[in-house]
């Protein structure tokens, strides 16, 4: 009797308990709820106030520039609400926001503060976009200030286009030359008793490299040695050119780094300035001093009158408005690395992106396609889905320009070769024509702790890629014979786009690397320049001249999310924060991600020969 007791008094306590997580969850919901609800409603009433005269333009981006947002609409709506910045920033925007505020008389100037600003791996094109957007800023008579906390190279690259190049007396200036180096796990996956097998045409292919070597070969190094150094010398050329300096004296300080250290007495800032990479040190207090000779005094009478980028983004975006029956150039954004199967923005999924092409191959009022490549490839199949959805669409009588952002090499190459123009940035990473085979197996692994397998098949190919057995010769043979074929229908593809023989291209494929300059130069580029030349193409292409409508194709979203992204991207963040209404920041904090050569295992198929074309061609700075 007592143990009934006991039960039921712990089952009570149970649904108790329950009914408590229960309430708390529905009130939790309710409060989102009508939190929203009041947003919306306090958008729908109170306008944002217009902006005034002599207010200067705030461009301080977070994170990396990217073509398209890979955040989570819910996140980002909750990054805005927030306050916390949103920890990217797409390079359609800044280019946007840039034209629109040189017109803007209310605009008196930009401060840029790259201090926050992620530059890493493959940036440098967009970077360059960006720089050149400033440049046309300036032509309007604005001044463009930049500032930061410190610039690595990157940051640099984006901050020397402007009027001014301001550094915190504390801060630091390093420039050390671009480097690519990467992990290598042979003598790991030989330990672990894990059989790699390799299969790739192309002297220059160096991306599953690391799974076979402890350090890249020969040829390796000599193709990227190539390709960096053209990089490096585009970087030296800009530097000089907009700080109006000689190469010779910027590779000299950057060669004599440790002099210069020296003769500013270990100050990194005061070694910038003295070497006239920036104009003056300030710290903020003494930017802001600055700043009010462009900008009437902030609202309460100290700093200085500021728009933020994203507030400024959403009120152009209030503002805009699309104009019906016009031609329409539909622009499709292929970001990440090309994987099979559905997946979210960052990512490339060859049967999504194919769709995206034909719908706009299929819609009446688009003229003309922009296919905007920023990828590195990946695997093979959902590529060539794309590339035939390009051919498609130049068979129907539509345009297609393929625009390659800061890389567009070996599978990203694959899907832009069709295209009828192709144009690269001259720091494009970019070629890479070549695909390789990887395979791994297990059966010492297994051995290692007494595990072996046994059995029979009805053939000799039953059970030949069971990863716990060792991988038969006879198969390897067979397998190296599809990617040579493979290879071959790459290379004659890229051969009869580009109206060039097969030697031709198979002198300059073979898995090489080419900046974009370089395969200007090699004739696997049209043009050098950048979106909004891409798009100036495609309008000449299909006859537009000025009249039309720039539109940019987006994945196909759930309702909600695209409800979600609509607030994340409004002025209705903007006017909550004003009223002081937010979430609390800890909602806003995102995961890392995931990168380097293991990145490439995360979308392979076990127990098969994952066949792609992908090029490892990052560089660290």
């Amino acid at each position: 009797m007592a143990e009934v007791k006991a039960r039921n008094g712990f089952l009570g306590f149970l649904k108790l308990l329950w009914q408590g997580l229960n309430i708390t969850r529905q009130a939790i919901l309710n409060l989102l709820f009508f939190g929203l609800l009041l947003l919306i409603i306090l958008a729908a009433v109170k306008k944002p106030l217009p902006l005034k005269n002599k207010t200067l333009l705030v461009i301080a981006p977070h994170g990396p520039i990217v073509e398209q947002y890979s955040i989570d609409p819910a996140q980002r709506l909750l990054a805005r609400l927030s306050g916390e910045p949103l920890q990217q920033v797409q390079l359609r925007d800044l280019l946007r926001v840039l034209a629109h505020a040189a017109n803007d008389p209310h605009i008196s100037g930009v401060v840029l503060d790259t201090s926050e600003l992620q530059t890493g791996t493959w940036t440098f094109a967009a970077l360059r976009q960006v720089g050149m957007a400033i440049n046309a800023f300036e032509k309007s008579g604005k001044p463009v200030i930049a500032w930061a906390d410190g610039y690595d190279q990157g940051q640099y690259y984006l901050a020397m286009h402007a009027d001014r190049v301001l550094l915190d007396p504390r801060g630091d200036l390093l420039f050390t030359g671009l480097a690519s180096y990467q992990p290598y796990f042979k003598d790991l996956l030989d330990k672990l008793g894990v059989d790699v097998h390799l299969f790739r045409v192309g002297e220059y292919k160096s991306a599953a490299e690391p799974f076979i070597l402890n350090g890249p070969s020969p040829a390796a190094k000599r193709a990227d040695r190539y390709w960096l150094g053209g990089l490096w010398n585009q970087w030296i050329e800009a530097v000089s050119a907009r700080r109006k300096l000689t190469p010779a004296q910027v590779e000299a300080d950057v060669d004599d780094l440790p002099q210069g250290v020296a003769a500013a007495g270990g100050d990194l800032a005061r070694m910038a300035l003295n070497e006239h990479f920036v104009d003056e040190l300030a710290t903020r207090a003494q930017l802001v001093a600055i700043l009010r000779r462009y900008a009437a005094a902030g609202s309460n009478g100290h700093g200085f009158r500021s728009v933020s980028f994203s507030d400024y983004l959403a009120r152009i975006d209030r503002e805009r408005r699309f104009v019906a029956n016009r031609p329409e150039i539909a622009v499709v954004v292929a970001e990440g690395d090309i994987v099979s199967g559905p997946q979210k923005p960052g990512t490339i999924g060859g049967a999504a992106t194919a769709r995206m092409i034909r719908d706009a191959r299929e819609d009446n009022d688009v003229k003309a396609i922009v296919l905007r490549v920023n990828s590195p490839g990946g695997a093979v199949y959902p590529a060539e889905l794309i590339r035939r959805e390009v051919e498609l669409a130049r068979a129907a009588g539509k345009p297609v320009v393929a625009s390659m952002g800061n890389v567009a090499a070996s599978g990203g190459y694959l899907i832009s070769m069709d295209a009828n123009q192709i144009v690269a940035e001259p720091n494009t990473i970019t070629g890479s024509i070549g695909i390789f085979g990887l395979y791994f197996n297990i059966p010492n692994t297994l051995a290692k702790i007494g595990i072996h397998t046994g059995g029979v098949g009805t053939t000799p190919w039953a059970g030949a890629f069971d990863v716990t057995r060792p991988l038969d010769p006879n198969v390897g043979a067979t397998i190296q014979q599809i990617i040579d074929k493979g290879y071959l229908d790459f290379v004659g593809g890229v051969a009869r786009a580009r109206g060039k023989t097969f030697d031709q291209i198979n002198a300059i494929a073979q898995g090489r690397v080419w900046t974009g300059r370089q395969a200007f130069e090699r004739g696997l580029v049209d043009r050098l320049g950048g979106i909004n030349a891409a798009i100036a193409l495609a309008a000449h292409d299909a006859g537009l001249g000025s009249n039309y409508e720039v539109r940019y194709e987006e994945p196909r979203i759930r309702p909600f999310d695209r409800f979600l992204m609509s607030l994340g991207d409004s002025e209705l963040a903007s006017i909550s924060l004003s009223h002081g209404i937010m979430v609390p920041r800890w909602m806003a904090t995102f995961a890392p991600r995931v990168a380097g050569p293991l990145a490439l295992l995360q979308n392979a198929a076990p127990g098969h020969v994952n066949v792609d074309a992908y090029c490892f061609c990052g560089l660290y700075q």
